[in-house]
């Protein structure tokens, strides 16, 4: 289904193109003086130029061709030469028609869909979720939903952190706990148990006790790497030990990112890019791609229209250990070969814009991905604290996620118990919800790329731009719709007549209804959610004026009242499509 603002370009270009001009100049944008129109149209400023007339001119030659069309109720040239558009409310009503009939409201699927890796949460093994894997999680999630909603394959890879000398350090721990655990015994030939000698909350304490007791025991750091050394060399007990503490630690990040309703598709790990290493410095080495540099096998990635510093990639330090642009390249590798994607996205904090834009540039210059394949960085801006500085516990510890979202969710039963009774189950299933929704909604409606204060206060209101706000809306019209079910017996299932209007409040709620297929292409194009936020906050905004300024259920004239239960089963439906996108659900009520 096209749309509607494209609709309105074709009757434009076609009026330029009949007078003479290019059709290009026949673009349309949403007014920046709602209050005069709707739309507006500056091509003839543009025109103005080329064909050495007064813009006044072309945009008069322009309204007269297009003067009997029915789309337009009123349609102006204004000097210098801006053409303003307000839109017949007949053809309004007979656009939302057409989308509350569409699959997916009008809303199409690609006619060329793409296969797009998405590499969106980066956890540690071993370390509990914080605060800082918030975003990444967030962010992706609702960007798969997006472009999968837009007909694309896309590959969720959570691209866990499981190699490297955290490993050596848990393992030496361990052994000096439990010396004398059987995968320390170098002569032990049998199976090794099933079940860990640890559980996560002891997992999670022994990383951070080994890695301060590293730093004032230099010969416990050597033994550690050695001991990761022993481990990527294959060394049967500490395999073993790091597949339980693979096991464990992915069966708790499991439940964790279900709590924050994010899913993946694959679980793949540092770990598995490295049998491609070999091989890919092989061939960089053979094709000439790379040089020595101080001892250490570097790519130079510089290009000669760089106004800043880039430094060259590097492949393997000076003893020849590889770094994380080895396994990232490697992991590029592995994706190519497994998924032949035509995009790979990663989500990560901002401050590596220039780590990724190295790799990045490596893998394109060396051809370990192809020239059409589209490498993105989306850097995250910084969850702060209300002081300006990264999100802290109170007494200034970094904020385990879980804790955080049991805190929001707290606070949110705190709020329902007090201005209403239910069932505590009830309140606290509900309070779930609204507690996700005042997350996710309060992370999304910002840039991605911008910093943002955590408010939970501000969060967790029913008022103003957030997530409870938005399903509080929601939860309204389920609650208008249940009652004209029970007055009328109406059968909401069977599709009523949207009508034109004459009341500024439903004309307003109509136009910005009909933008969603419009918003939800630009949210997968520019990858930012924070566009469907503030189209669901603006279609709030417009539901409840004209929710205030008209009695639903009580209006006697019926072909009125069944339009409005229309219209608003309408924005029910979009609503409750958007923030599925955003990757939470609505309660019944509230």
């Amino acid at each position: 289904m096209k749309k509607l603002i494209d609709m309105i370009a074709e009757e434009l270009m076609q009026a330029f193109e009949a007078n003479g001009y290019e059709g290009k100049y026949g673009m349309v944008t949403l007014s920046n003086r709602p209050d005069l129109c709707q739309y507006q149209c500056n091509g003839a400023l543009a025109a103005a130029k080329s064909y050495k007339k007064a813009p006044i001119m072309i945009a008069d030659e322009v309204i007269a061709s297009v003067k009997d069309s029915k789309s337009f109720e009123k349609i102006e040239a204004i000097l210098p030469g801006f053409i303003n558009l307000t839109l017949n409310t007949g053809y309004i009503a007979k656009y939302l028609n057409e989308m509350s009939r569409e699959e997916q409201y009008g809303c199409e699927k690609s006619a060329a869909p793409k296969t797009i890796v998405i590499d969106y949460g980066g956890p540690n093994v071993a370390k509990p979720l914080h605060v800082g894997h918030l975003r990444s999680a967030v962010i992706g999630e609702s960007i798969k939903r997006i472009s999968r909603f837009l007909g694309h394959n896309v590959i969720g890879d959570v691209h866990l952190g499981d190699w490297g000398l955290q490993m050596g350090l848990i393992i030496m721990e361990l052994k000096k706990r439990h010396p004398d655990l059987v995968y320390f015994d170098e002569n032990y030939t049998g199976e090794y148990p099933k079940e860990a000698p640890f559980t996560i909350s002891e997992l999670e304490e022994i990383y951070p006790a080994a890695n301060e007791y590293s730093k004032a025991h230099p010969e416990f750091k050597e033994e550690a790497k050695n001991a990761t050394y022993m481990l990527q060399n294959g060394t049967r007990g500490y395999a073993a030990l790091w597949n339980h503490i693979l096991n464990v630690s992915v069966t708790d990040l499991k439940k964790n990112y279900d709590n924050l309703n994010v899913s993946f598709d694959l679980w793949k790990k540092e770990s598995d890019a490295q049998t491609y290493i070999p091989d890919m410095i092989a061939y960089l080495k053979e094709n000439n791609y790379t040089r020595i540099s101080e001892g250490a096998l570097v790519v130079d990635v510089k290009e000669e229209t760089d106004t800043k510093e880039i430094p060259p990639c590097m492949i393997l330090k000076s003893d020849g250990a590889t770094l994380y642009n080895t396994t990232d390249l490697a992991t590029m590798v592995e994706r190519m070969k497994l998924f032949h994607p035509d995009a790979i996205t990663s989500i990560v904090d901002k401050r590596q814009e220039l780590y990724f834009e190295t790799v990045f540039r490596c893998a394109k210059k060396t051809k370990l991905v192809g020239e059409k394949v589209k490498l993105t960085f989306l850097g995250f801006g910084t969850m702060n604290g209300k002081d300006g500085k990264p999100f802290k516990t109170r007494d200034g510890g970094v904020m385990r996620l879980e804790n955080l979202i049991q805190g929001i969710n707290d606070e949110v039963y705190k709020k329902i118990m007090e201005n209403r009774e239910m069932p505590e189950e009830e309140a606290k299933s509900i309070s779930r919800k609204v507690g996700l929704a005042a997350l996710k909604y309060g992370d999304l409606s910002n840039q991605a790329s911008k910093d943002y204060i955590f408010d939970i206060d501000r969060f967790i209101s029913f008022e103003g731009n957030t997530g409870p706000y938005i399903l509080y809306t929601i939860v309204r019209i389920k609650s208008i719709l249940n009652k004209y079910r029970e007055i009328s017996g109406g059968d909401l299932n069977s599709k009523g007549t949207i009508v034109s209007s004459t009341l500024p409040g439903e004309i307003s709620l109509m136009l910005e209804v009909s933008k969603f297929n419009d918003v939800v292409e630009h949210s997968y194009e520019e990858n930012a959610p924070h566009k469907i936020c503030q189209y669901i906050y603006d279609i709030a905004n417009a539901f409840n004026s004209f929710y205030h300024e008209n009695k639903i259920i009580a209006q006697e004239d019926k072909v009125k009242q069944r339009s409005w239960i229309s219209l608003i089963t309408l924005i029910q439906g979009i609503l409750e499509t958007c923030i599925y996108l955003l990757g939470f659900d609505a309660p019944d009520r509230m």
